[in-house]
């Protein structure tokens, strides 16, 4: 039997325990698995001195998959997303994010099944930022003023977007081919290149010209604003969705709503270097830390995800199966995927797990 060299990153907050019942139940699959267990997060900073340890890198070289428990992200300080800099430091491109109804789950919304395919390495999160007051922010406000005759407040803070045609065309590429792989029948290109014509009307007119390659499959493109009032009445429109970095992660959020929640919403982020990384696209819930409380199923699909792109197609079949009649049967479930969020019935983090385990 075939042994999958694989990085188990444990995050913080609930991270651990989120990747402690994900190993079980994916050893439980049959799969066989090396694993290598690696840190990242705050938890490891307070020792280290970094959110991202060398030997974390090294680890996912190495083995080329990794799945990721959820890891903190400070808001307005500190420092930056460690799920950034592993994306920016392996090239992994596309952000894939499945959104599905799954009967049990509470929704307004039936018989969704979106894919999100987000740019991941420009626009607007590409982390060229200009801090207000600093001597370089001044003389860029003054070049920028003196190239567009643009008025720039001097107290202001400058985030730089960058798309380019070699990133669009290799995301919009990607959809499409997934698109093919998977079945699909339609890719929409989200932007908002009516305001933002030489970024986004990039983005555009680059994937209106891969289009143009896959005859097969049905192309449109929507105005983000418009998207997302698009998505809330009438989802079952919409297929495969392909988005410049910040709509992505916008939208991503949305059809996560649509379905139920972030608690459901796996993720992967694939490059063409042969490395790819799996997570839950949920946060930390540091709150929760160490209660055994937090829905594994964003790290569970994350997981089905990940025993695709190892070819392990009946496994990872047989997990969301299982996974799916857990939560369709609704007894052995953690407490937000009861009807009642209060109900006293409600198992924890690795009760859910084990019942997956023998649903498969």
């Amino acid at each position: 039997m075939k042994k999958h060299s694989v990085t188990l990153i444990r995050g913080d907050g609930t991270g651990p325990e989120l990747a402690a019942v994900t190993k079980e139940v994916l050893d439980a699959t049959g799969v066989a698995f090396e694993w290598t267990i690696a840190e990242a997060g705050v938890d490891v900073m307070e020792t280290r001195g970094t959110p991202l340890p060398p030997e974390t890198l090294e680890a996912i070289k190495r083995t080329k998959t990794c799945i990721k428990a959820p890891i903190t992200t400070p808001v307005g300080v500190g420092f930056r997303s460690v799920n950034v800099a592993l994306r920016k430091e392996f090239d992994l491109y596309a952000c894939v994010r499945p959104c599905k109804t799954y009967a049990g789950v509470r929704s307004r919304y039936d018989k969704i099944d979106l894919v999100i395919f987000r740019e991941n390495t420009e626009d607007l999160y590409a982390g060229i930022e200009f801090e207000q007051g600093k001597d370089e922010t001044k003389r860029l406000i003054g070049f920028i003023q003196e190239l567009s005759k643009a008025k720039i407040r001097p107290d202001s803070g400058i985030s730089i977007k960058p798309i380019s045609i070699f990133g669009t065309e290799r995301i919009v590429k990607a959809a499409f081919e997934y698109a093919r792989k998977k079945g699909r029948k339609k890719v929409t290109a989200v932007h908002k290149s009516n305001i933002m014509k030489f970024s986004d009307g990039l983005f555009l007119a680059t994937a209106r010209r891969v289009a143009e390659q896959y005859k097969d499959i049905a192309f449109e493109d929507r105005i983000v604003d418009n998207m997302c009032m698009q998505l809330v009445q009438k989802p079952e429109d919409y297929d495969i969705l392909v988005l410049p970095n910040l709509y992505g992660d916008v939208i991503s959020d949305l059809c996560a709503g649509l379905i139920g929640g972030l608690g459901i919403a796996p993720g992967a982020n694939l490059g063409d270097g042969g490395i790819a990384i799996f997570e839950a696209t949920h946060g930390s819930a540091p709150k929760y830390k160490g209660q055994d409380k937090v829905n594994p199923t964003a790290m569970l699909l994350s997981a089905v995800l990940m025993l695709e792109h190892l070819g392990e197609a009946k496994a990872a079949v047989r997990l969301e199966t299982a996974i799916a009649k857990v939560i369709r049967e609704g007894k052995q479930v953690t407490y937000d995927l009861k009807n009642d969020r209060n109900d006293p019935t409600a198992v924890g983090t690795k009760a859910m797990g084990q019942a997956i385990i023998r649903a498969l």
